[in-house]
């Protein structure tokens, strides 16, 4: 798998092409909680990467902190329309203390998401703009962050361009997630709201809020997060970012940070 994800990367950082003027304006997932209903260009993709992402979840006495490297995702447009995605964690490591001692450590890859994403309305996500995105994860993971059995599910992308370069942005989730247990699968689905705001001609920034309901059999949860990102378009191809989300409720992790990095070829 390590190969391939090297084959996928290498475009990544070749020199850019003279293209970049012939084509839509580039819009990558990162950052954020939420997903763009825009779509790639035909014949076109992108690889994007969280170089680190941290997060910290206290509970009940006990602290774990978890760190994914290489959080990949490959788009490729397919139509002026349809894109198709693949994603996959390339490492990440759990670490569990408690009253300052180390209770285990664990590390390994992630599973596979295989996606689909049809635009409705303007795949550049100018004016009103809206997608729908079905996909599907792959147990090739491990233990640590594999989910042990196949889910699928369906995102719905909507965006709203606004004054100034303002713009909302909304996306609905429907999910058969896989069980804790990692033997079935049950009913998950939420929503994320967020306003855009740029803050320069490069710079950019993004206000979320995420509210996700999980009906796992081993106990119902309501995860609620706050978010703010900030994208820095380096080239017409190319954009680095960083982001912070915060745990509003019991269930959700107390806070997250990461970077990353998006490159369109």
């Amino acid at each position: 798998m390590r190969p391939l994800l090297l084959l996928f990367l290498l475009p990544a950082f070749l020199p850019g092409r003279a293209f970049a003027g012939e084509l839509r304006d580039f819009c990558p997932d990162r950052p954020g909680l939420g997903t763009p209903p825009c779509t790639i260009d035909k014949g076109h993709g992108d690889v994007e990467v969280g170089l680190a992402d941290w997060t910290l979840d206290k509970s009940g006495g006990t602290r774990t902190d978890s760190w994914v490297f290489g959080d990949t995702l490959v788009r490729y447009g397919l139509t002026d329309r349809l894109e198709v995605q693949v994603g996959w964690t390339a490492y990440g490591t759990v670490r569990e203390k408690s009253a300052g001692a180390v209770v285990s450590r664990m590390s390994g890859t992630g599973d596979v998401t295989l996606a689909l994403r049809r635009n409705l309305v303007n795949p550049d996500g100018s004016g009103f703009s809206a997608a729908l995105m079905p996909y599907a994860s792959l147990p090739t993971g491990g233990r640590t962050l594999g989910a042990g059995t196949w889910s699928a599910g369906i995102l719905l992308p909507v965006s709203y361009s606004l004054p100034h370069g303002f713009a909302l942005s909304f996306t609905g989730r429907i999910e058969a997630a896989a069980d804790a247990d990692r033997q079935g699968r049950h009913l998950a689905y939420g929503a994320i709201a967020g306003l855009d705001i740029p803050l320069g001609e490069k710079l950019s920034a993004t206000v979320e809020l995420s509210g996700q309901r999980d009906q796992d059999p081993g106990g119902h949860a309501t995860e609620v997060l706050a978010g703010l990102s900030f994208a820095y378009t380096a080239s017409p191809d190319l954009q680095l970012d960083a982001g912070a989300n915060a745990g509003l409720s019991r269930s959700a992790a107390d806070a997250e940070l990461y970077v990353g990095i998006a490159r369109r070829f």
